[in-house]
């Protein structure tokens, strides 16, 4: 045990430090994303959400420097990371519109131009439904959106960032609306 530690000393403090680190940048990034969520007023599990992607996020990155800090050489786990590579890239070339749909939940969140209870139009042709929109839900994949008829609509996330949407009034002002009638 004593070898090991005198052997790879460098390794071990550089490995602590970074660890340190890591949980310092995790620590600050997820308390930024609190207030980031409080401050638009956003939904306790959309806010969980975002969390958990940059936690992964942060720690696919960590294990990356552990990696290069402990010298493992690439030619040694080359046919591990092809293999593994391998089978990602077929996983993100077949659920690629799901991915697209998460990063786009991620950029919603930090972007907010609506929130919950906001009132939207979206212009798109091929939606048939052209009036208000109320926003019940975000999720990571899709919105919940409830037609002034009381329908249900499930809209993609990639497809808020790709289409024209009116911010028409917010849950708040349309009551406020409807106790001075």
């Amino acid at each position: 045990m004593n070898t090991f530690i005198s052997t790879n000393q460098e390794a071990l403090i550089a490995s602590t430090v970074v660890f340190v680190i890591y949980l310092l940048i995790r620590f600050i990034s997820l308390k930024t994303i609190r207030r980031v969520a409080k401050a638009g007023h956003f939904d306790e599990m959309r806010t969980r959400l975002v969390g958990k992607y940059v936690i992964f996020g942060l720690s696919a990155f960590l294990i990356i420097v552990l990696i290069f800090i402990w010298g493992v050489k690439f030619k040694d786990i080359s046919i591990l990371l092809s293999s593994v590579f391998a089978v990602i890239g077929v996983a993100v070339f077949a659920q690629w519109s799901i991915l697209s749909n998460i990063t786009a939940g991620v950029i919603l969140f930090f972007s907010f131009p609506f929130k919950i209870g906001d009132y939207i139009r979206i212009y798109d042709k091929d939606l048939d439904y052209q009036g208000e929109l109320l926003i019940e839900d975000i999720k990571a994949y899709h919105m919940h959106l409830r037609t002034t008829s009381g329908e249900l609509l499930t809209f993609p996330n990639n497809l808020l960032l790709q289409r024209a949407i009116l911010l028409l009034h917010s849950e708040k002002d349309h009551t406020e609306e409807s106790a001075t009638d």
